[in-house]
């Protein structure tokens, strides 16, 4: 692993070094989607101070080969271990995951190799993908959109942190029914649009 600023863009794995371009597309438009989504809808409670902060660690990674991957992951947990000034981590899959089954059956592994090496409870694991879809909810609901992210994701999140952070935030039990209303107001159609500009964030001009 390459040695970087906590915000900087890390690029690991053979795979992802092989389309450096493309792993650089993905962190651009992760960041934005970090901000104008995350921070912009005010999904996450805390999400805005760490931008502020600059304290969010973004990492592209290929998903082709899961032990890579998972190594990946486990790396960018003994970080967050080590280092108390980094609030977060994305870990973000440039490819090999863009089918959401595939990524759905990574993060099953990812959470019990969480569990094996003792980082549950210390750290948690979110996911988003851009094709998100919550269990027993309608493709097409615009409630999908609180988890879709222009790539496919593993963030990880201090336990610690989190609740912290909730004991300052009204009723944080309601935040999942908050940011689903807040994304049906919004409507699947704008929604739609708003990730597929954010997923041509990092792209290079021409």
């Amino acid at each position: 692993m390459t040695s970087a600023s906590l915000s900087s863009t890390t690029v690991i794995g053979e795979h992802a070094l092989a389309n450096r371009a493309l792993a650089d597309q993905a962190i651009a438009a992760s960041r934005a989607w970090v901000e104008a989504m995350v921070v912009g809808h005010n999904l996450c409670p805390f999400a805005g101070r760490e931008v502020k902060r600059d304290t969010i660690r973004y990492v592209a990674v290929s998903a082709h080969d899961w032990n890579e991957t998972l190594g990946a992951l486990l790396a960018e947990c003994q970080r967050l271990d080590e280092d108390a000034t980094l609030a977060t981590t994305l870990l973000v899959l440039s490819d090999g995951v863009n089918d959401f089954d595939d990524y759905l059956d990574l993060l099953g592994v990812a959470e019990a190799l969480f569990e094996e090496q003792g980082y549950e409870g210390v750290y948690q694991l979110a996911s988003f993908h851009p094709d998100y879809c919550f269990d027993g909810v309608e493709e097409d609901d615009p409630a999908n959109y609180t988890n879709r992210s222009p790539w496919p994701m593993l963030h990880l999140l201090r336990e610690d942190a989190i609740a912290e952070a909730l004991t300052h935030y009204p009723d944080p039990e309601a935040i999942p029914e908050r940011n689903a209303a807040a994304m049906t107001a919004l409507g699947g159609e704008a929604l739609a649009s708003k990730l597929a500009a954010l997923m041509k964030a990092g792209e290079p001009r021409t």
